[in-house]
């Protein structure tokens, strides 16, 4: 094979795999819904207690896996909202040090985080679609049963509102058809009270890493 052959074959290889990453589909509706799993983990930042003997960074939240149907909606080729939803999750506490010694478990909440970003979509028409977006994230949270043994209940804020972010790829394997990889990062903060009054403020602020299948349409 001489070098003639071997250029001419490397331009029409180049040519498929520019022209395999431009394919935009004509039936490709302005919808797109999305089902992930989702791992979500907390940063786990608090404010030292002392008379209990908290130390800063001692209140933990858990971290777990969770489902996540998002529905998107693109306003043209390049922009698009995306609406992410789970159901409730319940999330455990523990205290890792304090004057009770730790690490110790004291209970449970609920919280519901519904999230709307604005993303720009880069290579829209392509078969691998990355993708970033910024926008809110509204943290619900509900049946919140903490109790220190021996001190008595602590409450947290039932409502968080802060800023979010997420970067992604959906990577077309059909017409229609996406497998989608996604990070997200969200500002979640509660105030931790005794009796009405603050002790500490919880800065969870979940990072979330999922896989999943996408359907446009």
């Amino acid at each position: 094979m001489n070098d003639r052959t071997i250029r001419i074959g490397a331009t029409v290889a180049a040519v498929l795999c520019v022209a395999s990453l431009s394919t935009a589909r004509a039936d490709e509706g302005p919808w797109e819904i999305r089902l992930r799993a989702d791992y979500l983990e907390m940063a786990n930042k608090s404010d030292a207690y002392v008379p209990l003997g908290i130390p800063a960074d001692a209140i933990h939240v858990n971290s777990k896996w969770l489902p996540d149907l998002d529905f998107e909606y693109f306003f043209s080729s390049h922009w698009s909202s995306e609406l992410v939803l789970t159901y409730p999750q319940t999330q455990t506490v523990t205290v890792e040090k304090s004057a009770l010694g730790g690490p110790t478990n004291i209970g449970t909440f609920r919280h519901l985080p519904p999230m709307l970003t604005l993303k720009y979509n880069i290579l829209p028409e392509s078969v691998v679609r990355p993708y970033v977006g910024a926008g809110v994230n509204i943290t619900l949270i509900s049946s919140d049963n903490l109790v220190v043994p021996t001190v008595g209940r602590l409450d947290l804020d039932h409502v968080s509102v802060g800023p979010a972010l997420q970067a992604g790829v959906d990577w077309m394997i059909a017409p229609q058809w996406f497998l989608n990889a996604d990070v997200k990062w969200a500002l979640l903060r509660s105030d931790v009270k005794f009796q009405g009054t603050k002790i500490s403020e919880a800065r969870l602020d979940p990072f979330l890493v999922g896989v999943g299948v996408g359907y446009r349409f």
